[in-house]
């Protein structure tokens, strides 16, 4: 695939997951300008051949002042105004909320006020739905204890409990969702989960059925809402299992999904890149929504026509004014994240559902994975050293929990023994990707 014009640069907000590395790849290798922006100096993405230039910043968590002034700095050193890629619920939000402030130097889709906050927040999302017909999973949003009680008296288990904002849950818990299997199990994770002061679960009926009645959608939507490239695609593993994201997908058409979502958006006014999933209900047949993401997904390099056509390159080619030519859909294309893959294809094990042969089965006519590529091998590699640390880290941290030396002698809190165990796996290994790898992060 060629595209005529690639002057206009191109800015991912939030590089750290595949996602963003997968932006850079997609765009970069046709000659695009692509920079990244990400507080993890260490995230793949900083590190591919097409990253023209990084920076670092929190804006998630920074004041809001503080990340507009940070980012019109980044907008004055790109030299002209980019498009600008979210690639979170929180940096969607952000672009949305300061959309009139940030058009001086950025270039991005003209969204209705409020539309992605509401999309991204699962209570909304659900009464927008039940607004437009979209078959959903029903759902009860409790303000508190006494109302889980009430739920849990006459719901039918096992129940899901997910966080409305999903980041909040994911920050506190390390999860988006967790699968509950008798009303001790609810009261004792939702005491747990929840923010007392800012109430953010709801519980949601469980659809029966594996990972592969998962189904996901991946378009991009110009100005009036018309749906430019759409794809369809199942999930065939997560991580965590069962409840996470995509490790392992394959691309199959499925025109029910297509067809609502397209009214959906259309109905709502959508404009730009959408990920939105659905499970496939076997009680009565219908496909019912279940999350939208208004923003890129980071799972959309599965989904990719004969033309090379994806949704990135779709809101490029849109934004900057070409033609959107798509190709045919590739039925049974797959796509595998690889650590993530390793990780869920060993809890499935685990719990019996996959087997070795079956896994091996499984890795064949993989078409793209995440990091590795033979023409861009460094994120990889700095994915497995990044990982490497992980381990470390938490090694160390359940052997100190164990074996904590203030155990031994209380008066001193945290004795030179424990601090140097906590910090020299980590000191080992940064010093070793600084050796290898160097720090490719300055604009050039």
């Amino acid at each position: 695939m060629k595209i005529p014009d690639t002057s206009t640069p191109v800015l991912v907000l939030r590089s750290e997951s595949h996602g963003g590395l997968n932006i850079v790849r997609s765009l970069g290798c046709l000659g695009i300008p692509v920079y990244n922006l990400d507080p993890n100096r260490w995230a793949p993405a900083f590190f591919s051949k097409y990253c023209q230039g990084g920076f670092h910043s929190d804006i998630e968590h920074l004041p809001a002042g503080q990340s507009l002034r940070y980012l019109s700095e980044v907008g004055r050193q790109i030299g002209r105004r980019a498009i600008i890629i979210p690639t979170t619920d929180c940096t969607a939000k952000f672009v949305e909320d300061h959309a009139s402030w940030l058009h001086e130097w950025f270039i991005f889709p003209n969204q209705r006020p409020g539309l992605a906050a509401s999309l991204s927040s699962k209570r909304e999302m659900y009464h927008l739905a039940k607004l437009h017909n979209v078959p959903t999973a029903a759902s009860s949003f409790p303000a508190c204890r006494d109302e889980v009680l009430a739920f849990a008296a006459r719901a039918v288990f096992p129940v899901m409990l997910k966080g409305i904002d999903g980041q909040r849950l994911w920050e506190k818990t390390g999860k988006k969702m967790f699968i509950l299997n008798s009303v001790r199990e609810l009261l004792e994770k939702y005491d747990e989960a929840e923010d007392s002061q800012s109430p953010n679960l709801f519980l949601q009926e469980y659809i029966p059925g594996g990972d592969d009645t998962i189904w996901m959608f991946n378009g991009y939507f110009n100005e009036s809402s018309e749906c430019l490239a759409g794809f369809t695609g199942k999930k065939l593993r997560q991580c965590p299992v069962h409840t996470g994201s995509t490790s392992l997908g394959v691309c199959l058409r499925n025109d029910k999904v297509e067809e609502v979502t397209r009214r959906f958006m259309r109905e709502l006014g959508y404009h730009g890149i959408l990920d939105i999933g659905y499970r496939y209900d076997a009680r009565d047949g219908i496909h019912k929504v279940l999350d939208v993401n208004p923003r890129i997904g980071s799972t959309f390099r599965l989904f990719v026509d004969d033309n090379g056509m994806d949704v990135a390159r779709a809101l490029y080619l849109d934004l900057t004014g070409q033609p959107v030519s798509c190709g045919h859909f590739i039925e049974g294309r797959r796509w595998m994240v690889e650590d993530l893959d390793l990780v869920s294809s060993v809890r499935y094990y685990q719990e019996g559902s996959l087997g070795v042969r079956e896994w091996i089965a499984s890795l064949r006519g993989i078409d793209e994975t995440a990091f590795l590529s033979k023409d861009d091998p460094k994120p990889f590699f700095v994915m497995c050293l990044n990982r490497t640390v992980d381990l470390f880290r938490r090694i160390w941290r359940k052997i100190s929990h164990k074996f904590r030396v203030r155990f031994l002698f209380p008066q001193v809190a945290r004795s030179p023994a424990t601090v140097a165990g906590e910090w020299l796996p980590s000191a080992l290994f940064r010093l070793a990707r600084w050796r290898w790898f160097g720090r490719r992060t300055q604009v050039r």
